[in-house]
């Protein structure tokens, strides 16, 4: 909020209701809340997003196998033509934490969840664009899930335990190979849809940030509150203008 007219208060309250409500908070309900303009909403907002992105991030999968997988995300393109799309790709990593035993020494239902998660927006679906986001991300000698496409093919001489499935479509073997990531994109793509109405490629990792800010400690709300006001305090942010004209770059998770 440096150099800002708006109040402080402003901002500690689109922090509390951005890392606590669980869908997250648009620019147009934000602005409803304190009575903001639209513009003064969004760059708020967009101020946030840009303090969840912790510097000092260590890599996933030390303790734990991660799946990795792509997903397309955007709306339909009408009118061009069969096959064609204007929709980005996200590559995801994900850990597969097993569950601890209830009181009585029993498993639970579910014997395993999701740990922490991380997001990219792609340019391709190709070999570099793929092992580069695994080695950025994932502990190198960490088990790594993934399907069968090629892309994944060097991983094993990166130095990871390989795991590959071609799963051909298949949803049985989807769920018992990859069930984490995709419940994880399944639930991005909702949050996109229902809290913000979808968004621009322009700015779509700023709230893919966001989305795994909040799913790495939605076990803890509070938590998550504390810890924006303190990477934010260090985090460069976008103006109004840098935001518009496309000069900003969105930090990645």
């Amino acid at each position: 909020m440096q150099q800002s007219h708006t109040p402080l208060s402003t901002g500690f309250w689109g922090a509390y209701l951005v890392t606590t409500q669980t869908p997250g908070m648009s620019a147009v309900q934000f602005q409803r809340q304190p009575g903001l303009r639209y513009e003064t909403a969004f760059q708020i907002l967009h101020k946030l997003r840009a303090g969840m992105v912790r510097p000092e991030r260590d890599s996933i999968g030390a303790q734990y196998p991660v799946e990795v997988d792509e997903t397309l995300v955007g709306g339909r393109t009408k009118g061009e033509g069969r096959g064609v799309h204007h929709k980005a790709i996200v590559v995801g990593a994900v850990e597969v934490r097993p569950r601890a035993l209830d009181a009585d020494g029993q498993k639970r239902r579910e014997a395993r969840y999701a740990g922490r998660l991380r997001l990219r927006l792609a340019p391709n679906r190709s070999a570099k664009t793929l092992t580069r986001f695994v080695q950025e991300t994932v502990a190198k000698g960490a088990v790594v899930r993934t399907d069968g496409w090629d892309g994944y093919d060097g991983l094993a001489k990166l130095g990871y335990t390989h795991e590959p499935m071609v799963l051909d479509g298949d949803g049985d073997k989807t769920d018992a190979h990859l069930p984490m990531i995709h419940i994880a994109f399944s639930n991005l793509k909702t949050g996109l849809l229902g809290t913000h109405h979808g968004v621009s490629q322009q700015h779509l990792q700023a709230y893919l940030n966001e989305y795994v800010f909040r799913f790495n400690r939605r076990f803890y709300p509070m938590t998550a509150f504390n810890s924006i006001l303190g990477i934010a305090v260090h985090a460069s942010a976008p103006t109004y203008e840098t935001l518009y004209s496309g000069e900003w770059t969105h930090p990645i998770a």
